[in-house]
């Protein structure tokens, strides 16, 4: 994410639940896969394990956007 997107996230967390909890998922989704790109070789296994991730990260930063759309 953007800082300037991240800085109104940050300012929404207290006022709305989901997006509080999408965030944090976010973050953890984040850590996951900085684990597999410290890595030099991924097995076939990690590899469709981190496209995974990618895929629902890429998800929920769409739905943290969107609720953060809804309160500009």
């Amino acid at each position: 994410m953007e800082q300037y997107e991240e800085s109104a996230i940050v300012s929404l967390l207290d006022k709305e639940p989901e997006l509080k909890k999408l965030y944090n998922e976010h973050q953890a989704l984040e850590k996951q896969l900085a684990g597999f790109q410290h890595k030099s070789h991924l097995s076939a296994d990690e590899e469709i394990e981190m496209k995974r991730i990618q895929k629902l990260k890429l998800a929920g930063r769409d739905k943290i956007m969107e609720l953060v759309s809804r309160h500009r």
